[in-house]
């Protein structure tokens, strides 16, 4: 067997770090921060409170260096902290859970945007079983998941055994005994996964899971599990599973986000550093000074870091410039209209829109700079919107979108273009069904929500409902899109706000936001920035990344009018531009392909090779 390589700061580095070299202390942040961050976020599943957990290990890091008697072990030092860290967390959620009342307890729940399982998904492209792998860990009891966060760095090269024997306090033969029985518990959580995802799935299987909120637990492990072993259906479905070694060894770690960025010299916890780091002068007095991390709330204890480190810490400061990783929101020289014209899944859409009500424009978001999480390649959002007509499959390929929809389950009479993918959609209410929840599992790893569930013409749901409803889809096992509103995303109190609250009220997941947006301004500028404004607001409120699944320049505020052929042609290269560029917008999709040649529209394709303006502007971005 090879020996695995493994990167990491030598004993110089950290000799010089522990002797108060700043640069040396800069490097050493820098090398350890990915490691530091995927064992928290993979023992905490992804919750919130990762980067806060995250900081106070680098700080106590900073604090602890020259203390540190063996430069050789630093490795196991750090991994011992972060733990530490990891289990002190853990211990103090628990005594506040205690205390908190249950309205309180809501702000405990996991965020799924931060989730790691669902981030693996998103950015890494997995193949099928790693998928499955990935998706498992949701499945593990807290202490498995903690190891298998060490196990799992184990495999990739990024520790060895004595670092994680030593981070748990065990010998390494008791560590070993561990490690073998988290990985039998997530074997038991892969064949899980792949039953949920059955398609036909059992329908005993149905019937055990009818009480099922659609969240993954240790308890619910043991009850479906149970249910497999005694099963002839079920039965087999372990067949042909790789071993796990074989399938993480490949996997690369989840990306640091953005904010850790440690290039960036920022000051958004004003403490100083020890004088033996830098030579920067010790705060004197015992208040506490608070900064921001990933828009949370974070304070800073007496102890101090150096300001120059501190870019490996925390966030872009709220106020202040824009930068590649961020977006600044502000008003709209003119209201935002969105109310859009989607398809319905009882008729085939025409290629143009039909009237809408009087649409109320979107309340203009106050200035604010976003965090946002690690980038998404542009090839990959760039997504079209489609229904049937003459030549559809010819010019879907023709497009260069790398995914489409087309509001439905399937894509009936559609043929996916081997460069791109289909994403399914439960439409509304009457969608909600077996047959309909079977035909999106067999589709990727995402599902839309809701369409339009604000509007009278569209699936016309009330928050209610919809949250009624939301199991079903979360059972479903996919990476899941919340309701897609006509406007008003950013409102506070708006449709989307309060389901959003219901389902942390009711520990639902949702793992993305989806929107829609129509620009009612032709001017290409302005247009643009209404339509960041927009996009950075509602990020500001949810935190969640963002699919932006309508979007196109149609103004509804007095009956229904079109731009001109370039004025929406020159919208469609700059604002693809501008979705490329924002991180936390992780797809986009144009309304849409298809274009009636004897009306005004913003579609892309007259037929399977007949372009517009602005599908050739589609073409070529991107």
């Amino acid at each position: 067997m090879t020996e695995k390589p493994r990167s990491g700061p030598d004993a110089g580095v950290v000799t010089a770090a522990c002797a108060g070299d700043r640069q040396a202390l800069d490097h050493l942040l820098t090398q350890c921060l990915p490691l530091v961050y995927n064992i928290v976020g993979r023992a905490l599943n992804g919750h919130a409170d990762v980067d806060d957990v995250v900081q106070e290990t680098l700080l106590r890091m900073v604090r602890g260096l020259p203390k540190l008697r063996d430069p050789s072990a630093f490795r196991s030092w750090l991994v011992a902290i972060t733990i530490r860290q990891v289990r002190d967390r853990e211990q103090a959620r628990a005594a506040d859970r205690g205390r908190r009342a249950h309205l309180e307890d809501a702000e405990a729940i996991t965020d799924p945007a931060l989730d790691f399982a669902g981030l693996t998904i998103l950015r890494l492209g997995l193949t099928e079983q790693r998928r499955e792998v990935v998706e498992a860990t949701r499945w593990l009891d807290p202490d498995d998941q903690e190891l298998l966060s060490l196990w799992w760095l184990e495999e990739t090269g990024e520790l060895e055994r004595a670092d994680l024997a030593g981070a748990l306090g065990l010998s390494d033969r008791h560590a070993s005994v561990r490690v073998q029985r988290m990985k039998k518990q997530m074997e038991v959580s892969r064949v899980v996964v792949r039953a949920l995802v059955a398609a036909p799935r059992c329908a005993e299987l149905d019937e055990t899971a009818s009480t099922w909120d659609g969240t993954p637990s240790a308890l619910w492990r043991k009850r479906f599990a149970r249910h497999i072993r005694g099963c002839g259906v079920c039965q087999g479905l372990d067949e042909g599973l790789l071993p796990m070694d074989r399938l993480l060894s490949g996997l690369p770690l989840v990306a640091v986000p953005a904010r850790f960025d440690v290039s960036r010299v920022l000051d958004a916890v004003s403490t100083t550093a020890p004088s033996g780091h830098g030579g920067a002068r010790r705060r004197h007095g015992r208040g506490r000074r608070s900064g921001r991390i990933g828009g949370k709330q974070v304070v800073g204890g007496s102890a101090a870091v150096a300001v120059a480190v501190v870019a490996a810490l925390v966030a872009p400061r709220l106020t202040g410039g824009s930068s590649p990783t961020t977006a600044v929101a502000s008003p709209s020289p003119t209201p935002v209209v969105s109310v859009t014209p989607s398809p319905t899944p009882s008729a085939t859409p025409s290629a143009s829109p039909s009237p809408s009500p009087k649409a109320k424009p979107s309340p203009s978001p106050a200035k604010h700079t976003a965090a946002a999480p690690a980038h998404i390649a542009s090839g990959a959002k760039k997504g079209v919107g489609v229904w049937s007509f003459g030549g559809v499959s010819q010019a879907l390929a023709a497009s260069g979108a790398s995914w489409y929809y087309t509001w439905s389950a399937q894509h009936s009479g559609i043929t996916t273009p081997s460069s791109g993918s289909f994403v399914p959609m439960i439409w509304g209410a009457k969608s909600v069904t077996d047959s309909s929840l079977a035909q999106a599992r067999q589709y990727g790893p995402y599902l839309l929500g809701f369409n339009e569930p604000d509007m009278a013409q569209q699936s016309n749901m009330t928050v209610e409902q919809a949250l009624e409803l939301w199991p079903k889809l979360m059972a479903a096992g996919k990476v899941l899109g919340s309701p897609a509103v006509a406007y008003g995303g950013d409102t506070a109190g708006g449709w989307l706000d309060r389901f959003m609250s219901g389902a942390r009220a009711k520990g639902y997941r949702v793992d993305f936001i989806t929107l829609h947006w129509y620009g009612g301004d032709f001017r290409t500028p302005q247009a643009v920035q209404q339509l960041k404004s927009y996009l950075a607001a509602v990020y500001a409120r949810y935190h969640k990344p963002i699919w932006l699944t309508e979007y196109a320049l149609i103004d509804f505020s007095q009956g229904t009018r079109f731009p001109s052929a370039q004025q929406q042609a020159d919208f469609v290269t700059a604002s693809t531009k501008a979705l490329d560029g924002l991180s936390y917008v992780q797809r986009y999709a144009w309304f849409g392909l298809g274009a009636d040649p004897a009306k005004p529209s913003s579609g892309l394709f007259t037929n399977g090779t007949t372009t517009t303006a602005a599908g050739r502007a589609f073409q070529a971005a991107g």
